[in-house]
């Protein structure tokens, strides 16, 4: 299989994709099999997140390994999904201006690159809403 195939298949890498359980009505990403509260009464389907949220909690990045390719500062938080999950996830913005319970929405954005003339990957980050 080519590379760029097998990441395309990575469905809830670029589409927030999870699992809802309709018995409980709970809400999963990443996607699970098997519902956790349920068990095997569980009927899991996939679903999309809408992709908005609010901020749980941050932390401002000043400095990382000797070959990170993201520019400094930069902010990773842990983000509540309106559907229940959380994720942690990096937000683009000014670090000053991310706070606790500031809404954001998901965003398609390169997350990082092998080398310079290696694979190139993307994902979801988060904006200001």
């Amino acid at each position: 299989m080519a590379v760029p195939r097998f990441w395309r298949r990575l469905k809830n890498l670029y589409n927030l994709l999870g699992t809802h359980c309709k018995n409980c009505g709970s809400y999963y990403y990443p996607p699970r099999n098997i519902c956790p509260a349920c068990r095997r009464g569980g009927k899991v389907e996939p679903y999309k997140f809408k992709g908005a949220g609010e901020v749980l909690t941050y932390t401002i990045i000043h400095g990382g390994p000797k070959d990170n390719a993201r520019p400094t500062p930069y902010v990773l938080a842990i983000i509540k999904l309106d559907e229940g999950p959380r994720l942690t996830s990096q937000i683009v913005a000014n670090p000053e201006d991310v706070k606790i319970g500031m809404r954001v929405k998901s965003v398609f954005r390169k997350l990082g690159e092998e080398s310079k003339h290696g694979i190139i990957y993307y994902g979801t980050k988060f904006i200001p809403a």
